[in-house]
């Protein structure tokens, strides 16, 4: 999905613009819990932290909540209920919660993952599938059965959420330039090619167990599901849904994903496992219980999976893709060299607005862009102690050549917007944005603050070129042949 974007004088060197999130050839996602409720995701603002409940949930969800008290998972002195807020449907506290109080335990006979698949009558056919896949049809055939055991949680679930995935052309059309357009056009793109290749291989030959018509936009709607809901990074599970659980929104305000939520073992002589799930703020009564669902994650990576953003400048980020050509007269030991210290043949370099530089970019790119005088660092004498060279500035040739190829990368990047930081700013100071418009104000707007930051650092390092201290100036000075100021040293002989 990385598109080349500029070359460097020397062919051997490319800088890639790149998806914001990694391309990806299995359905991985992080922690991801889903806040949506007639069609809508939710984020609670710094400001509706402790926002009041507005009502009661709609009679869907009174149903479903009162199955799970039948089925004993909750009962009235459940310390959390399904409650509507102004941010939409979310988790209440019915009494004050503690921090790291555990607010709901669902066992494992309601979680929708591979064993539950496994365990229904379209098991064996889906045995060999993706995770993400073999449970996306599950959803699917399950929400055309009437008679689903399912049914009262799919009935609460939404048709679409604002994810980019979602998009309308014209919606999409407000991201141009963006990273986070050529992702979502990729994230489609690969969502269509795994359910032809399903419908060829699994759907259309076994029509006995698939007897509704089952359409790629049914495919789009299990993936939206799952990209928002799914909780991962759990004890033996790859991809699992919890309902009610899923209820829970989200807070910026919360900086930690501690204590939020476990797997562990329903008693000493049960082999049944409960999800758990903990507040990891102390709650007052009839206010909402919240969590981080990823720190980690851009606001790219936000929309694309929940179909919002935060307004905080670290959830800004850039990616920056390099490689080292094929083509590269020294293709063989540079990609030897990246290996030898943790990178590859393509390195990806998340840059995020308002932070340091990661720490691998600038030698990573000092070694793309070594070529003519300075190749010699290449040689295997040197291939135990040439990343600590590429640590500090190795020629002006090179230094100069690295600062013109991103400055260059940025300039180009930022032509590609349709907008200014400045016409972003004023839309998102003027409100009343459409949710759609406001993410991708804030994408594209977040975006080019990065790129700008980005060319400030270079534009910095190329006024300094004269000053920096070069490999060669630094090795006559380890040998004693140069002094501190530059001068060189004459040694006398009698």
């Amino acid at each position: 999905m990385a598109a080349t974007l500029f070359n460097l004088s020397s062919p051997s060197t490319f800088l890639h613009s790149s998806t914001s999130l990694k391309p990806f050839s299995s359905f991985s996602p992080k922690p991801a819990l889903s806040v949506h409720f007639a069609k809508k995701p939710f984020s609670v603002s710094p400001t509706s932290l402790h926002s009041p409940p507005t009502g009661d949930p709609p009679p869907e969800v009174q149903t479903f909540w009162q199955w799970f008290q039948d089925q004993r998972v909750v009962s009235p002195k459940s310390p959390v209920r399904p409650g509507m807020v102004p941010e939409g449907l979310g988790l209440i506290a019915k009494k004050d919660i503690s921090r790291n109080e555990v607010v709901l335990e669902i066992p494992n006979r309601f979680w929708i993952n591979q064993d539950a698949v496994a365990a229904s009558e379209i098991g064996n056919v889906c045995s060999g599938l993706k995770p993400w896949v073999a449970v996306a049809l599950f959803l699917i055939r399950e929400k055309f059965r009437e008679d689903s055991q399912w049914r009262l949680y799919l009935d609460i679930l939404p048709e679409s959420t604002d994810s980019t995935v979602f998009w309308s052309e014209e919606e999409l059309a407000e991201l141009q330039g963006t990273q986070l357009l050529s992702t979502t056009m990729g994230v489609k793109e690969y969502v269509r090619n795994e359910f032809l290749k399903v419908e060829e291989e699994i759907i259309l030959p076994n029509k006995q167990l698939f007897p509704t018509s089952i359409t790629v936009d049914d495919f789009f709607w299990a993936f939206g599901i799952l990209r928002s809901r799914a909780f991962s990074r759990l004890r033996g599970q790859n991809l699992v849904l919890i309902p009610l659980a899923d209820l829970i929104n989200h807070s910026p305000s919360i900086t930690t994903e501690d204590y939020a939520w476990e797997i562990k073992g329903a008693g000493l002589f049960s082999r049944d496992l409960l999800f758990s799930l903990r507040s990891p703020v102390s709650v007052k009564a009839g206010q909402q219980v919240l969590i981080q669902y990823d720190l980690d994650k851009s606001n790219a990576e936000l929309a694309l999976d929940y179909g919002f953003v935060e307004s905080k400048s670290e959830r800004n980020a850039y990616t920056f893709t390099l490689e080292i050509s094929e083509s590269d007269p020294f293709y063989g030991d540079k990609l030897d060299i990246a290996e030898t210290n943790g990178l590859g043949e393509t390195a990806y370099f998340d840059i995020v607005l308002g932070r340091p530089l990661p720490p691998a970019l600038i030698p990573y790119l000092r070694l793309v862009a070594l070529g003519g005088t300075d190749a010699f660092l290449l040689e295997s004498i040197f291939r135990n102690t040439i990343w600590g060279h590429l640590d500090l500035p190795v020629s002006r040739a090179n230094e100069e050549l690295i600062c013109r190829v991103v400055r260059d990368a940025c300039k180009s990047a930022l032509s590609g917007y349709h907008t200014t930081i400045e016409e972003d700013e004023k839309l998102m100071e003027e409100g009343n944005l459409d949710p759609r418009l406001k993410i991708a104000v804030g994408v594209r707007a977040g975006e080019k603050k990065v790129l700008q930051q980005i060319d400030e650092i270079f534009k910095g390092r190329e006024s300094e070129l004269d000053l920096l201290e070069y490999y060669q100036e630094r090795r006559l000075k380890d040998l004693g042949l140069v002094g501190e100021q530059g001068e060189l040293i004459f040694w006398e002989t009698n």
